[in-house]
């Protein structure tokens, strides 16, 4: 955990959030600033800079990651589709520098993004 990362704060429930769905290995809450009318992060509870730093000891957490997105998706009613975005350093857009999973529903989504 880092001490100066938002989300590890969250993590440690020194920030608040609306959290929507946590086990043992991550944790999903909403987005303050959503672009679409579901806007969920999914963050592993390990601080993970991003993709590009994950490694063969992140293979279970990255994993779960992506199964706790389909299942916040789920819980929340995106029957007909949702979006799942990992923005990786800031030509991306990544704003915080915690691995994390966007799940985006509501709402037709456009091709291409961005």
């Amino acid at each position: 955990m880092s001490t100066g990362c938002l989300f590890c704060n969250i993590v440690a429930r020194t920030t608040p959030a609306q959290i929507v769905y946590e086990d043992d290995l991550v944790l999903a809450f909403r987005d303050i600033r959503p672009v679409a009318p579901t806007h969920v992060l999914v963050i592993p509870k390990v601080h993970v800079v991003g993709i590009h730093d994950a490694g063969a000891e992140h293979v279970e957490v990255l994993g779960r990651v992506l199964l706790a997105a389909r299942d916040v998706a789920e819980k929340m009613g995106l029957v007909g589709g949702y979006r799942l975005v990992f923005n990786q350093g800031a030509d991306a857009g990544q704003s915080v520098h915690h691995l994390h999973c966007h799940v985006l529903g509501g709402r037709p989504m456009a091709w291409p993004p961005g």
